[in-house]
C-alpha cells in the first residue's frame, strides 16, 4: 500500500472549469462559508475546511463529466453544519444522517453529498453492522483510509484547486489501476467486491495483482453471502447501466468466484455450447457477455429505465439455454429455451432488489428475444402478409404489458450482434426496423393495449347485465382477433351477434 501526501503544484482550478457550472459553484460556495465558521479548539490542529472528495476527483483527473459530488467538511460540528446547509440551500435531506451524510440538491438533476470525516468499525453483518463515529478532527489523510480504492481518496480543495493524495490514486488513474486504499479497512465491507466489479468495466481498469488476491480470497472465505439484496442490486445495475463495457465486469465476476456463489443462474450459462454454425463465439457465457455489451450500445437512444431492462433483458435472455441444450441429428440445439428461460430469470431476480416492473420485462426479453427475427422471418418467406405481420406484432405489443416494445427491440438486436459471424456487428438489424416501422403505422403503442370491445358496448349495443360472460366474450373477440378472423369493431360486433 502506498503511503505519500501528494499535491498537485500549481492552481488547478482549470480543471474545474469544464464542469457543472452549477455543482462546482455550490462546492466552492460552501467551501467559502465554512472557511469562516469560527475554529474549534475540540477539533485543533484541524481548522474548518470544505474539500471535494471520491469519485468527483477521480473522475476530473479522467476527463470525464460527473454529475454529483462528494464534499467532506473538516473541523465543523455536525449541528453547526447542518444549520449551515439549511441557511445555504433550503431544505436538506438528513435521510443518510445516520451515516454521516446530508444530500442538498442544486437543481438539474445535480446534487452534493455532504459529510462530516468519520470513523467506521465492523460491529455484526450486513449493512447495518457498522459503528459510525463523525470525527471532524480528522485529517484529510485518516479521513480517506476508509474508502475502497485509492482512486477514489483523493481530495480536493474547490478555492485553490489543490489535490490531496495520500496513498498514490493519482499513479493509479495514470496507469488505470484498481487498488485497494486499506486492506484492513476494505475487508470491513464485502460490498467493495461488486465496486470493484463495477469500477473495472465503467473505469477500463485493471486489478493490481494485490488487490486481486486479497478480493479473491474475500470470495472464497463467503464474505459476501451477508449482502443485502438491495446493495447488490444497487451494484448490478451500475454496472449494466453506467459502463460501455459491462462484460468486463462479469467476467472478473467470474474469475474471482463472485457469479459461482452470488449469480447461479449466471454460472450455468458457462460451458453451454452452442451450434458454431450460428455462433462460433463459444459457449452461452460468451455470447452473453458479447450481447450485454451490445445492449450497452443498442439502448443509449432508450430513456433510463428502458436502458435498464433492456440490460437486464440482455443479461438473462438465454437462461433457458442450460436446461435445454441438446445434439439433434448432429446439430447442437436450445429448442424452446425462450419460454424455459422464465424460471430461472424469476428465480434470479428473487434475489434482487429490482423493482416488479424490472423483473417482468426481464422475463418478456427471455421469453420473446427471437420473436422480431422469427417474425421478420415469416413475412419474407411469404408466410404473413401486410395485415397477418401486423396483427402479429399487434400481438408481441400486447404480451409485453407494460414493457416497452424498445426494450424487447433492443435486446433482440443486441442478441443478433452479440456473435462473431462476419460483418453482424455492423449489418443493419432489419427485423427490428421493419417492427418499429409497423408499430408506428397502425399505431400499435395505442391499439395493441385496448381491446376491440369493452364492457360499455355489450351494455349499449346488446343490453347485457354485467357480469362473468363479460369477460368471456371480449377474450373470445380478442382470441378471434389474435387469430386474423376479425380486425375492426364493426367485425367484432357482427361476432358478438352470433355468439348470442
Amino acid at each position: 500500500m502506498i503511503e505519500r501526501m501528494t499535491y498537485v503544484p500549481g492552481d488547478n482550478r482549470d480543471i474545474l472549469k469544464g464542469q457543472e457550472k452549477p455543482l462546482v459553484r455550490a462546492a466552492q460556495e460552501l467551501a467559502r462559508a465554512v472557511a469562516e465558521v469560527e475554529p474549534n479548539p475540540e477539533y485543533a490542529p484541524q481548522p474548518p475546511a470544505a474539500y471535494i472528495v471520491g469519485g468527483f476527483v477521480r473522475d476530473l483527473m479522467l476527463g470525464l463529466k460527473p454529475k454529483d459530488a462528494d464534499v467532506e467538511v473538516y473541523g465543523v460540528a455536525p449541528t453547526e453544519l447542518v444549520a449551515l446547509l439549511n441557511k445555504m440551500f433550503g431544505n436538506v435531506n438528513e435521510a443518510g444522517r445516520a451515516f454521516g451524510v446530508l444530500k442538498v440538491a442544486i437543481g438539474d438533476g445535480l446534487e452534493l453529498d455532504v459529510s462530516i470525516p468519520r470513523r467506521e468499525s465492523k460491529s455484526g453483518l450486513g449493512h447495518t453492522g457498522f459503528l459510525i463515529n463523525s470525527d471532524p478532527s480528522l485529517d484529510v489523510k485518516e479521513a480517506a483510509r476508509r474508502r475502497d480504492f485509492t482512486v477514489n481518496a483523493m481530495a480536493m480543495d474547490p478555492l485553490t484547486g489543490v489535490i490531496f493524495d495520500p496513498f498514490g490514486g493519482l499513479e493509479d488513474v495514470k496507469t488505470r489501476t484498481l487498488r485497494v486504499t486499506d486492506p484492513a479497512k476494505f475487508v470491513e465491507d464485502p460490498l467493495r467486491v461488486l465496486r470493484a466489479v463495477q469500477f473495472l468495466a465503467r473505469l477500463d481498469f485493471t486489478v493490481d495483482p494485490e488487490s486481486d488476491r486479497f478480493m479473491r480470497e474475500m470470495v472464497a472465505r463467503g464474505e459476501l453471502a451477508d449482502l443485502t439484496p438491495e446493495r447488490v442490486t444497487r451494484e448490478i445495475e451500475k454496472l449494466l447501466v453506467k459502463a460501455d463495457r459491462p462484460s468486463v465486469g462479469l467476467e472478473y465476476a467470474r474469475e474471482i468466484g463472485v457469479v459461482e456463489r452470488l449469480f447461479p443462474e449466471l454460472h450455468a450459462l458457462i460451458d453451454v455450447p452452442q451450434e458454431p454454425e450460428w455462433h462460433p463465439e463459444g459457449d452461452v457465457w460468451i455470447h452473453t457477455l458479447m450481447v450485454v455489451d451490445a445492449a450497452a450500445k443498442a439502448s443509449r437512444h432508450l430513456s433510463e429505465t428502458e436502458r435498464r431492462q433492456a440490460m437486464l433483458g440482455a443479461m438473462v435472455h438465454d437462461f433457458g439455454k442450460p436446461a435445454t441444450t441438446r445434439t439433434i441429428d448432429g446439430k447442437i440445439r436450445s429448442l424452446g429455451h425462450e419460454e424455459a428461460g422464465e424460471s430461472p430469470t424469476r428465480e434470479f431476480f428473487s434475489r434482487l432488489n429490482f423493482g416488479q416492473k424490472d423483473v417482468e420485462a426481464a422475463v418478456a426479453v427471455a421469453v420473446m428475444h427471437l420473436k422480431p427475427g422469427t417474425l421478420f422471418r415469416a413475412r419474407e418467406k411469404g408466410e404473413l402478409d401486410d395485415r397477418s405481420y401486423a396483427n402479429a406484432v399487434r400481438k408481441v405489443v400486447r404480451r409485453l404489458g407494460d414493457t416497452s416494445w424498445r426494450v424487447l427491440l433492443a435486446a433482440s438486436e443486441s442478441d443478433f450482434r452479440g456473435r462473431t459471424l462476419p460483418g453482424v456487428d455492423v449489418a443493419p438489424y432489419v427485423p427490428g426496423f421493419l417492427f418499429a416501422e409497423t408499430v408506428a403505422r397502425y399505431k400499435l403503442d395505442e391499439e395493441a393495449r385496448k381491446t376491440l370491445l369493452q364492457g360499455r358496448d355489450l351494455i349499449d349495443l346488446f343490453r347485457l347485465k354485467p357480469g362473468p360472460r363479460f369477460r368471456e366474450i371480449i377474450a373470445a373477440v380478442e382470441k378471434a382477433r389474435d387469430e386474423g378472423m376479425v380486425e375492426t369493431r364493426e367485425q367484432a360486433i357482427e361476432l358478438v351477434k352470433t355468439m348470442l
